[in-house]
């Protein structure tokens, strides 16, 4: 809508750069382009103001198919006016000198013409269709024959309008009907998953069969391996025995050969020491044999002596003393007595020699 102002009996329009403006003062043509700007007497100036931008035509309407099946239609039509003097000669774009609003509703005209061709030839495509063709492709094929109709349209170029692009968004059927639609193929999206579901399952048992079968097979080649490993452990240790027998026979047969070695050196050696014992106490005796019993007495009182363990103190009473001096007493007088009557048995023996 162009912006008009008042000022002093005089208006003022401003255009938008998408708006073609027309001004006839008296009849002529005084102004004509897009995005204009000029000032103008209300009284004398007649006005028209055509939108030259792309606009969109959303379509929507009811088909029937070759099977009876009514669908919904949904488009959308992109169209311009490429020629705004033959619009504003064939539509009503004037505008009202005071507010620049449209006196009449040209767009509404244009958008009544565009959607009735268009359902036009929509309605011919899908009335030869089969409700299952035509949501299959239905689209593509629709959109085709709208363009082309559109296209062929002869009051479209002599109004000044230009198809830019034609744009089908659905085809649907009835509630009812969709929903019966979609049940096989929710069955057949439900069987899908319920398949892919014992797949994964059936994969799943797969897989845990083969572990198990994994560690089965690993038990049965660790028991396999402690098999061997008991054998060799058998083996080790009986050859361990043998060889230990072996080193012990070899050790007591050697002993036995020291032993024997041994016991030989110790009766050589015995045999000797008896025989050199032998010989001391020979001569021992023989050297004995000739001393006089009281030396020998003396001599055994000495080694018994040496022999006694050690005395401290020796406490001797009274009695004990009298009686041990009177055996000495007594001892020496007899050894005297003795010793005497041998000089004279040795005095007789001399004279009778003598004489």
């Amino acid at each position: 809508m162009a912006d008009i102002t008042a000022r002093f009996g005089w208006r003022h329009l401003r255009a938008a750069p998408t708006a073609h403006v027309r001004h006839h003062r008296r009849g002529r043509l005084v102004h004509d382009g897009p995005g204009l700007s000029f000032r103008f007497r209300a009284l004398t100036a007649a006005l028209s103001e055509v939108p030259v931008d792309d606009r969109e035509l959303a379509v929507a309407f009811h088909a029937r198919t070759s099977d009876f099946q009514d669908v919904a239609v949904q488009a959308t039509v992109t169209y311009r006016i490429s020629e705004p003097a033959t619009a504003a000669a064939r539509l009503d774009f004037s505008i009202d000198p005071d507010t620049g609003a449209w006196r009449a509703a040209p767009l509404e005209q244009i958008a009544t013409l565009l959607t009735e061709t268009a359902q036009q030839h929509a309605l011919d495509v899908l009335a030869r269709t089969p409700l299952s063709a035509a949501l299959a492709d239905g689209v593509a094929a629709v959109r085709a024959r709208i363009t082309d109709g559109l296209a062929a349209e002869p009051r479209l170029p002599a109004t000044g309008i230009e198809v830019v692009a034609v744009r089908v968004v659905a085809i649907r059927p009835e509630a009812e009907v969709e929903r019966a639609l979609r049940t096989p193929a929710r069955e057949q999206i439900q069987q899908e998953a319920d398949r892919a579901t014992y797949e994964r399952r059936a994969v799943a048992v797969e897989r845990e069969r083969a572990i198990a079968e994994n560690e089965l097979a690993s038990k049965i080649e660790l028991a396999r391996r402690e098999e061997q490993l008991v054998e060799q452990n058998g083996t080790n240790a009986r050859r361990q025995a043998e060889e230990s027998a072996a080193a012990d026979a070899v050790r007591a047969e050697a002993e036995a050969k020291r032993t024997v070695r041994l016991a030989r050196a110790e009766a050589e050696a015995a045999k000797e020491v008896g025989e050199a014992r032998a010989g001391a106490q020979s001569a021992w005796l023989r050297v004995h044999g000739d001393v006089d019993p009281a030396t020998l007495h003396a001599l055994a009182v000495t080694r018994f002596a040496e022999n006694l363990p050690r005395i401290d103190s020796v406490t001797l009473s009274p009695d004990v003393l009298t009686g041990l001096l009177a055996r000495l007493g007594g001892t020496g007088e007899q050894s005297v007595q003795g010793r005497q009557g041998k000089q004279g048995r040795q005095g007789g023996t001399g004279g009778g020699a003598r004489s």
